[in-house]
């Protein structure tokens, strides 16, 4: 079974990259299932239904999000109806959505659960309780399980790695745009890696046009939000 996890798409730069390579990386590695962050695939912020329409076409097969998935509303009327696209499992209660899936992936079955942290992160329900609630409820379907945590903080990412160590197949971090060179697979099998990157422009600041970001720090006024332009960068991990 070979899986490709995409890091964030963002805007419409990410969904071309993911046009143009994707195929090409699906039979590179034979990929049997595609999962990929798509909170920022619409205009950098958020996800519409006809952008998700757009994901599944270009064969990923679950979305997962974050922070920004209320980004665009229309989603909210759809997410309850889609069994592929997540929203963070430890969200309010009372939000839209569910935190969880299972897909067929040939002849085996994969668990997927999507995190948020709480480290510089918007209000949200323990992610580590959450997944110690959700997890053993997977584990009753398959063995196979991969964590998206969208988290800010490398340590409570590594924190999260630690505690699935053994639970689960793979650990991936996502939310903060640049790929780490932490990749490991523990003793107890499980894959990890702080954050898979990002999807998008190349030339930019984490997505953004670098001129807005720089003249943003360097006079402290707001800045308007704008993506780069310009050669994609497709960030992921290829999990066998």
């Amino acid at each position: 079974m070979n899986i490709l996890f995409l890091g964030d798409i963002v805007g419409r730069p990410g969904r071309n990259t993911v046009a143009a390579l994707l195929p090409g990386l699906i039979k590179r590695y034979n990929a049997d299932l595609i999962i990929a962050n798509g909170e920022n695939a619409a205009g950098g912020k958020g996800i519409t239904p006809p952008i998700l329409k757009e994901l599944y076409e270009n064969s990923i097969d679950v979305v997962t999000t974050g922070n920004h998935v209320w980004g665009r509303r229309e989603i909210i009327k759809v997410i309850d109806k889609e069994e592929r696209l997540l929203r963070p499992a430890n969200m309010a209660a009372g939000a839209p959505g569910k935190g969880t899936t299972i897909v067929q992936c040939g002849d085996h079955s994969v668990g997927v659960l999507n995190l948020i942290g709480r480290v510089f992160m918007p209000p949200a329900d323990c992610p580590f309780q959450t997944a110690a609630q959700k997890i053993p409820l997977l584990q009753k379907v398959t063995p196979n399980i991969i964590v998206d945590f969208h988290a800010e903080a490398t340590s409570e990412k590594i924190a999260m790695g630690r505690f699935l160590k053994g639970r689960v197949s793979a650990v991936f971090g996502t939310h903060t745009h640049v790929q780490t060179a932490d990749e490991k697979i523990y003793d107890e099998g499980t894959a990890y890696i702080t954050d898979a990157g990002m999807t998008g422009p190349y030339h930019s600041v984490i997505g953004l046009d670098p001129e807005l970001v720089l003249d943003g720090f360097l006079t402290g006024l707001p800045t308007r939000w704008r993506l780069a332009a310009g050669e994609g960068l497709l960030n992921g991990i290829y999990l066998q």
